[in-house]
């Protein structure tokens, strides 16, 4: 049983994790095989886990989340100076990493070798204590640098993994595959609510362009396939779901909007083969997901976000507060529901603050609902864009660009984003140095080059001037 909780747990005991040489692991020998190496590492421990698509990440993690050891989720290929500012910042207590990667980690000890990776322990004291509800750390803002987390506990895990098998109508009978980085929110809901009703998750690093990703589908009879928009454009592009996948029962989408030309497609295509279709709408803060279009209602109510995941409340608010009853009418999107994240942290001091949101998230997303109770979302609030399915702060990369010497200004949307420079010179620069902090690739960096960035009386960048 978990440490901190009493309640139903995360893992069922016949989920399988299988590797990419073939092999079963059980979430029942995956905890006995963790004794070894866990027994070394104390409840309440602090732990960046740098994350990959295989079997020793999600044996870490599993290990970790059923011992109360508090792992943070960072992708392992990530800028080291990225990671470097997380380590100053959350002093963390181990670093799982690729044996590979050990070498850069200066002020950490040498510990256990799990095959291909390296447990290495601080060679500092633990300088806070942490929250006996925190039971993982998710980066809010894809990985731009931001040492902002989300607070999440095992009780935000189990919620949203037990409500995402039930509107999934996942059984033990299901596999899926890991199409999404397991750092990634979306990712990691996958790996739960498979795992939450006994199913098996598939581990791999291959992506879905890679022939061998499709050979070990077709092996492993994976049931389910999930991604972010740009997943579904490169599926349609390359007509990668032409091929024999006899396995194949449903495709699920979030991590953005995808836009109706691609739902229609893929709703044509699900059809003919008696494929189920389901598109979702989540955030990091509320574990995953929270909301799903029930795939009847796909085309007729095409561009909506549906109706809460179940357990879960949405509700429109105005600028003061108060609850909008009228349909059509648009306002801040505010979820309610047992999967709202604890709150946030921004330094290693706030990892022992309790519960601050009471199951109540303000999305920051403008919406409205219809007569038949559907949401569909208009904009956001807040300035952020998601890139292939990362949450970009786009004040966050202006900030950046100026620690380089490049005054900006960042707007766009999603997969698309848009940097205004002064100077013709720096426009390989920018996109050189932005494709490495965020991973992505220089195709959905578009530079403007302008005279001048228009600013109001107080310095303020005036976005909208930005066309003129």
């Amino acid at each position: 049983m978990h440490i901190l909780s009493n309640k139903e747990g995360l893992f069922n005991p016949q989920g399988t994790i299988i590797d990419e040489n073939g092999q079963f692991h059980q979430i029942q020998q995956i905890l006995i095989d963790g004794d070894i190496l866990f027994s070394k590492i104390s409840s309440g421990s602090l732990v960046i886990l740098l994350c990959q698509n295989q079997y020793e990440s999600v044996f870490f993690y599993i290990n970790a989340i059923e011992r109360g050891v508090v792992p943070i989720m960072v992708d392992a290929e990530s800028d080291p100076s990225l990671v470097n500012v997380l380590i100053l910042e959350y002093n963390p207590d181990y670093i799982f990493t690729p044996s590979s990667k050990e070498a850069q980690f200066e002020n950490y000890l040498f510990g256990d070798n799990l095959k291909n990776y390296t447990l290495l322990k601080s060679n500092q004291e633990s300088s806070a204590s942490l929250n006996s509800e925190l039971a993982l750390l998710l980066s809010t803002s894809g990985t731009t640098g931001s040492p902002k987390l989300v607070r999440l506990s095992y009780n935000n895990l189990v919620s949203n993994a037990s409500s995402i098998s039930e509107y999934l109508e996942l059984d033990s009978r299901e596999v899926a595959i890991s199409s999404l980085p397991m750092n990634y929110s979306f990712g990691l809901s996958i790996i739960n609510s498979h795992l939450f009703v006994g199913g098996s998750v598939l581990m791999t690093t291959e992506s879905i362009t890679q022939r061998r990703f499709w050979e070990l589908f077709n092996k492993f009879k994976v049931s389910s396939l999930s991604g972010v928009p740009y997943t579904f454009e490169i599926l349609k592009k390359f007509r990668l779901l032409d091929a024999d996948l006899p396995s194949l029962k449903a495709l699920n989408q979030a991590g953005g909007k995808l836009s109706n030309e691609l739902i229609e497609h893929f709703v044509q295509f699900t059809s003919k083969k008696s494929i189920r279709f389901c598109v979702m709408y989540g955030q990091t803060e509320g574990t995953a997901r929270l909301s799903y279009l029930p795939p009847q209602y796909t085309m007729e109510k095409i561009g909506s976000i549906g109706k809460p995941i179940p357990n879960g409340e949405f509700c429109i608010i105005d600028e003061i507060g108060n609850k909008i009853e009228q349909s059509g009418t648009s306002g801040e999107l505010v979820y309610t529901g047992p999967n709202v994240m604890l709150g946030y942290a921004e330094c290693k001091a706030d990892l022992a603050r309790g519960n601050e949101n009471y199951g109540r998230l303000h999305t920051g997303d403008i919406a409205f609902f219809d007569d038949d109770g559907f949401y569909f979302i208009i904009g956001r609030i807040k300035r952020f864009i998601k890139l292939f399915g990362n949450r970009v702060n786009l004040d966050e990369l202006e900030r950046l660009l100026l620690d380089i010497e490049i005054q900006s200004a960042c707007t766009g949307k999603d997969n698309d984003l848009v940097i205004y420079i002064l100077k013709p010179e720096d426009n390989n620069l920018v996109k050189e140095f932005l494709t490495k902090k965020l991973g992505i690739h220089f195709s959905v960096i578009d530079i403007r080059i302008i005279a001048e960035i228009p600013r109001n009386a107080s310095g303020k960048t005036l976005y909208s001037k930005l066309l003129d």
